[in-house]
């Protein structure tokens, strides 16, 4: 599994946070398993002592699928491979082009950005 990862974070670029509105890449052993994954909501699983999370996933499959994973920080943002039922899996938001990073400070002139479609009549 470890040797699949490798090869995905080279392959796939991918961010070292995960929130609401991301886009996660998911990796499973078995099942043999690569999907994508909307995060439609991150929330605080209040019934546990250390941090975990209900990620709320939507499977970019057809049809799409709803599940609801509880994560630690570290397995919901790819730093460590992790087991279900026994089986490994690996989680991981991607860096989609084009997404502006909160981060870095943008000037409005670099905001703008200009339409390159016409209307046709």
């Amino acid at each position: 599994m470890q040797k699949l990862v490798d090869e995905l974070k080279q392959l796939v670029p991918m961010k070292d946070t995960t929130d609401i509105g991301d886009i996660v890449l998911i990796a499973a052993k078995e099942p043999q398993l690569l999907v994508y994954a909307h995060v439609g909501e991150i929330e605080r699983d209040t019934s546990r002592r250390d941090e975990w999370w209900h990620v709320h996933l939507t499977m970019l499959t057809i049809p799409p699928q709803k599940s609801t994973w509880t994560l630690r920080t570290e397995q919901m943002t790819g730093k460590e491979i992790f087991t279900m039922g026994g089986e490994e899996r690996f989680v991981k938001a991607v860096a989609l082009e084009g997404r502006v990073n909160p981060d870095k400070t943008t000037t409005a002139k670099s905001r703008t950005k200009v339409s390159k479609l016409k209307r046709v009549k």
